[in-house]
């Protein structure tokens, strides 16, 4: 079981939209070009999201998505489900025939109950981080700030790291 491009491209735009929420609308070719994801898949993807009602669209000058809901109130499960992507570990895709439809036998597998838990155990935690977890998070990492110092020695250059979280 992975996630396909499609739901880690449509988490990636969400995060970058949720980002500069309180920017205005956010272009699809910001996102594009700041995510390195195709403008036209953007636009199917978004797409999905408004008929979910995650996103909304501002037409005209200055038009652009915006979210629909607080970023709080969206969850990760919410976006990949809205993007049609799967999230099923079985090897029947949870129709329960996993030796096959046409086979007579068309039964279950006998670790169809092991997968099956495991969907399960990942839409809840999936369904348990918010977009605006991420968008902490995000923020968060862009505090962090490496510095190096150069210091010369009567011998040699040494190298001195300091980390600052957002404090000089």
């Amino acid at each position: 079981m992975r996630l396909t491009t499609k739901g880690r491209f449509a988490v990636t735009a969400m995060i970058d939209l949720a980002l500069r929420q309180g920017n205005g609308p956010v272009t699809l070719s910001g996102i594009s070009q700041r995510q390195a994801i195709s403008l036209s898949y953007l636009e199917q993807l978004f797409g999905k999201l408004r008929r979910h009602e995650i996103v909304e669209s501002v037409r005209g000058p200055g038009g652009g998505y915006s979210l629909a809901r607080s970023a709080d109130k969206v969850t990760v499960a919410d976006i990949i489900i809205a993007v049609d992507e799967p999230i099923d570990a079985t090897q029947c895709g949870g129709k329960e025939n996993c030796h096959g439809a046409d086979a007579a036998s068309g039964t279950r597998c006998m670790t169809h109950e092991l997968w099956a838990t495991l969907n399960a155990k990942m839409v809840d935690f999936l369904d348990s981080v918010t977009l605006q977890d991420l968008v902490d998070q995000q923020r968060q990492k862009e505090q962090n700030v490496v510095v190096v110092h150069r210091h010369a020695s009567s011998d040699n250059t040494e190298a001195e790291h300091s980390i600052f979280n957002g404090v000089n």
